[in-house]
C-alpha cells in the first residue's frame, strides 16, 4: 500500500488520526506521520527527513518558504489552537479566568508539566508567561519539560504528584486520556497558534498530498477540526 509521509506539529496528531481512515478509503494511501515540537519537525525537514506533506505554524511554514523548502503561497489553513491549562481527570479544577488567578494556582502546584520551552510553540510562550508573572523563578524546580505536548500530557496523566498541572496547546489536551482541559491561558497571556498545511518541493505524492490537505480543512470537516481542538479565525 502506498504510503504518504507527513511532518506535523503535534497539535494536529489528533485531527489526522480522526481523518486518517477516511483518507485511505479515498486514496489508497496510509498516513506514516511523525508529530512533534513544531521547531523539531522543522529541522527534520531542513535536515532531509522525507516528507510529503507539512502540518506546521505559518510562521515556522514562512521561514520554510523563504528558504526554499517549500512553495511559498501553497499552505492552506488547518485553524487556530489556544494554548491551555489542564489537570488529571480526578483532581479538582483550578482557577485560571485571570493572570493572578494563574500564578496562584501555578504557586499551588508541585509539579508543572509543559513541553519544550525552546523548540516548541507552547513551551516557548509558557517561558515567556511565567516571567510576566514574576514566577519564573519560583517554578524552576517544579518543571516537568518534555520534547512535546503531547509527551508532557501522558506524563500528566500518569503523575504521581500531589498537585500537578500541565499547560500546552488544547489539542494535545483533548488528545491524551485521562486528562480534563480547564481551559485556555487568560486575557493579557493567551496564545492562539495558526496552525496550516502544505505540499513538500520534495513530495513525489503530489495528488494524494493534495487530496489530504483538502480533507483536513474542508468546510464538511469543521466539526471534526472542534472536536480536535482548532477554531476558525472567528473563534470557533
Amino acid at each position: 500500500m502506498n504510503t504518504l509521509k507527513i511532518l506535523s506539529g503535534g497539535a494536529a496528531q489528533g485531527l489526522v488520526d480522526s481523518l486518517a481512515a477516511k483518507f485511505r478509503d479515498i486514496t489508497g494511501y496510509v498516513i506514516e506521520g511523525e508529530f512533534g515540537a513544531v521547531g523539531t519537525m522543522a529541522e527534520k525537514l531542513r535536515a532531509g527527513r522525507p516528507a510529503d506533506v507539512l502540518i506546521l505554524t505559518t510562521a515556522v511554514l514562512d521561514a520554510l518558504a523563504r528558504d526554499g523548502f517549500i512553495v511559498s503561497g501553497a499552505a492552506t489553513d488547518v485553524g487556530l489552537v489556544e494554548a491551555a491549562i489542564a489537570v488529571r481527570a480526578s483532581d479538582p479544577a483550578v482557577a485560571v479566568d485571570t493572570a493572578d488567578a494563574l500564578r496562584d494556582s501555578l504557586r499551588a502546584c508541585d509539579a508543572f508539566f509543559v513541553p519544550d520551552t525552546k523548540a516548541s510553540t507552547a513551551g516557548q510562550h509558557i517561558a515567556k508567561v511565567l516571567s510576566q508573572l514574576g514566577i519564573a523563578g519560583d517554578m524552576k524546580d517544579r518543571l516537568r519539560e518534555f520534547p512535546n505536548g503531547a509527551t508532557a500530557m501522558r506524563h500528566l496523566a500518569s503523575s504521581d504528584a500531589a498537585r500537578p498541572i500541565g499547560c500546552t496547546q488544547t489539542t494535545e489536551i483533548l488528545n491524551t486520556p485521562g486528562l480534563t482541559l480547564i481551559g485556555p491561558l487568560p486575557p493579557g497571556c493567551e496564545l492562539a497558534t495558526m496552525y496550516a498545511a502544505t505540499p513538500t518541493g520534495q513530495t513525489t505524492h503530489a495528488t494524494a498530498a493534495t487530496t489530504l490537505i483538502k480533507l483536513l480543512t474542508a468546510s464538511e470537516q469543521h466539526g471534526a477540526r472542534q472536536r480536535a481542538g482548532f477554531l476558525s479565525r472567528s473563534g470557533n
